[in-house]
């Protein structure tokens, strides 16, 4: 039978290692992530991972991947690069650099309030940086702990279940894994909602009041939604939350869902539908928030500020105007924040415990008592 390692056993080696508690714990922000820039051939790369997610797509991978890779692949990067190129700014892709500013505000208030006991790293479920990437910025940084939040406030299996898939595909390649915790949704959170509300209310003491609200969710399957997903009822609340805050009546505000992909059956009513036989009723102006989007990407800047917004005023509608998404400002983040600080209960390094009862050198001194190698 093997023995197990002694301290002459390992010999001088274990000089190297340290398992000693770090006293940190690792934020991993994710959202959906984007193409590396507006061209056929950074689209075709992005779709191939995207579309190829199971999770996303839930056709028999034999009958979906010659699909995609024989028919899509070879028509939708070039559409999709014109859309992106609508958008995209010197910056970079807007996603992108919109989620990377909430990342370097939520480690800065975060540090502020608990030094560098937190370390915070961002992810994207498909492109760069990957998931595996964030999890290995937090590894580096010595982190025992993580704390996954996926910055869609509304769960679904596609999206949010999603990020879990991709988080445990990579651990699952660790040595050492680390305590983890999940937020699966945050769609009635206090703090969300009321950011939500005051950035209505803020857009419309500047623009005036529109005839009507619509919130704008992105679509998904109506099976997914028979088969158990809460994304709908997610949805419903939240508006309903928001429009409660701002004290609409029922016929002020509206839920659609957009951005639909395929024949099947999508949760309704459809957002470029609904919008355009509104306008043919009379409606004149209109107002879209997206809630569903933690900071602004093609969805909102391109689909709906653009092109619903053309089709709106086609139909016979004056004008449609898009509220932004929360994007890094402070409300925002503050929700965020306030969010990943209670989930973190519980963790001796953000409780005010204190974790290290001995400083290092009583601790290595103690060890060496009790036969650890020099």
């Amino acid at each position: 039978m093997q023995q197990p390692p002694t301290s002459s056993y390992v010999g001088t080696d274990a000089a190297a290692f340290s398992h000693a508690a770090s006293g940190r714990v690792g934020v991993l922000l994710c959202n959906l992530g984007t193409p590396s820039a507006p061209t056929p051939k950074a689209l075709r790369r992005y779709l191939a991972e995207f579309l190829s997610d199971p999770r996303l797509i839930e056709l028999p991978r034999w009958l979906w991947l010659p699909i995609l890779h024989g028919i899509i692949l070879n028509i939708r990067p070039r559409r999709s690069a014109h859309a992106y190129g609508k958008i995209w700014t010197d910056e970079g892709s807007p996603l992108l650099v919109l989620s990377r500013a909430q990342e370097h505000a939520v480690r800065a208030q975060l540090q502020h309030q608990f030094g560098d006991r937190i370390t915070v790293a961002l992810a994207m479920r498909y492109g760069e940086p990957s998931v595996a990437e964030g999890l290995e910025k937090l590894r580096a940084a010595g982190t025992r702990r993580v704390l996954v939040l996926p910055l869609y406030p509304q769960y679904s299996g596609p999206a949010t279940g999603s990020v879990f898939d991709a988080v445990v595909a990579v651990l699952q390649r660790w040595r050492w894994v680390p305590d983890l915790r999940f937020i699966s949704s945050y769609h009635a959170e206090p703090a969300y909602i009321s950011a939500i509300a005051d950035s209505i209310s803020s857009h419309w003491a500047a623009a005036g009041r529109p005839d009507r609200l619509f919130f704008s969710f992105h679509g998904l399957p109506y099976r997914y939604f028979t088969q158990g997903d809460p994304y709908f009822c997610h949805c419903q609340a939240t508006a309903r939350l928001v429009a409660e805050k701002l004290g609409l009546a029922a016929n002020e505000w509206q839920v659609v869902f957009q951005s639909r992909f395929g024949r099947e059956r999508w949760l309704e009513p459809y957002a470029d539908l609904t919008l355009q036989e509104t306008a043919r009723q009379g409606v004149r102006t209109v107002d879209v928030v997206c809630p569903g989007f933690s900071v602004d990407c093609l969805e909102t800047l391109e689909e709906i500020a653009i092109l619903n917004r053309e089709a709106f005023i086609e139909a016979g509608g004056s004008d449609l105007r898009y509220i932004p998404a929360l994007n890094a400002s402070l409300p925002h983040i503050d929700a965020l924040c306030g969010l990943i600080h209670r989930n973190m209960q519980g963790w001796p390094e953000v409780s005010g415990e204190d974790i290290d009862q001995e400083d290092s050198a009583q601790r290595e001194r103690r060890a060496r008592r009790l036969g650890a190698p020099s």
